[in-house]
């Protein structure tokens, strides 16, 4: 086999300023932020995909937009409604009656980048039709398979305060996601920046005019990948995820626990977290890093539990707190 040309292969270090500079590129137009850019990144690395909930207005369909302009990736957005249908996403067969023959239009779904806004505001039928693109990489229409592109990741957000004319996203589809971040409010300085840059004539609809410009791509992002699955995991690290995953299975105050699906997804994202901080191994703190937006949605609450207050991040913390720590 021949050895790889310049044009084709990328050290690790030169990868991994390529997506650093990611965060920089992003906060041209989104403020303080930077824990929903990680975490987009993280996903990226791991080939998973990410359910940003927040209230509205926090930018969280601007900051998914603004990943796609900084990577040289195709991107496409679907407005979840009541009234999408399976077929409005993932394409299907129309007639031509020029030809008398059916062919498959593609729908958004066949994209690098897909943003599902406001999924929970769609049937759990509709909700369905992106559960083969996200495991598979495939969507099958007619009884033919169709591969996704490559890389492939779904971006859902949602709402987390309104429930009126909302539907619950499936425990099936949420395991599915990778991560589950929370996008807070701004802080008050970071609010009086938002503020002064729209005075000063920034429009979210206008990323070329705020300076967003492409500075990673799939080569990068590639060997990236390539780089994360050589960071070396010592066997007192898996046992250290498996006893936190274990833990939650033993919790009182949850009716479900972590699956050994969300067990190898807290690995992965820890051996992305440790490679993107700059080591060849995975630490606890790696680990505990990641335990809440690996974790937070995999788990379900006692209805007892959720009347006195308690919430699965604090249910994860405090596993975090009693599990040993290896040495």
């Amino acid at each position: 086999m021949s050895a790889p040309t310049p044009e084709t292969a990328m050290d690790s270090d030169s990868a991994r300023a390529s997506l650093e500079a990611l965060r920089t590129e992003i906060a041209k137009a989104v403020v303080g932020q930077d824990p929903a850019v990680t975490g987009l990144v993280v996903a990226l690395l791991c080939r998973g995909h990410v359910l940003l909930e927040g209230v509205p207005g926090v930018a969280k369909t601007l900051l998914v937009r603004s990943l796609a302009a900084a990577l040289e990736l195709d991107t496409k957005r679907v407005q979840f409604t009541p009234d999408l249908m399976p077929s409005d996403v993932t394409g299907s067969l129309v007639y031509d009656a020029r030809t008398a023959e059916f062919s498959f239009q593609p729908g958004p779904v066949f994209t690098n980048l897909l943003l599902a806004d406001e999924i929970n505001r769609t049937p759990p039928k509709t909700q369905s039709s992106l559960l083969e693109a996200m495991e598979e990489r495939q969507v099958t229409v007619d009884g033919t398979p169709r591969a996704l592109p490559e890389p492939f990741l779904v971006a859902a957000t949602q709402n987390p305060v309104e429930y009126e004319g909302t539907y619950p996203l499936p425990e099936a589809q949420l395991d599915r996601f990778l991560l589950k971040l929370t996008v807070p409010l701004p802080s008050r300085a970071d609010e009086i920046h938002v503020l002064t840059r729209h005075a000063e004539g920034f429009d979210p609809r206008d990323l070329k005019a705020a300076g967003v410009r492409p500075v990673a791509g799939p080569v990068e992002l590639e060997a990236a990948r390539a780089a994360v699955a050589k960071v070396s995991v010592s066997a007192e690290i898996a046992g250290y995820v498996v006893d936190i995953c274990r833990a939650t299975r033993e919790s009182p105050s949850l009716t479900l626990g972590v699956s050994p699906r969300g067990a190898t997804a807290l690995l992965s994202t820890a051996r992305a977290w440790a490679w993107l901080t700059g080591r060849d191994y995975v630490t606890p703190d790696d680990v505990k890093a990641l335990a809440l937006p690996t974790l937070r949605h995999r788990i379900h609450l006692r209805p007892e539990a959720e009347m006195e207050g308690v919430t699965p991040d604090s249910v994860i913390n405090s596993i975090l707190a009693h599990v040993p720590v290896p040495r």
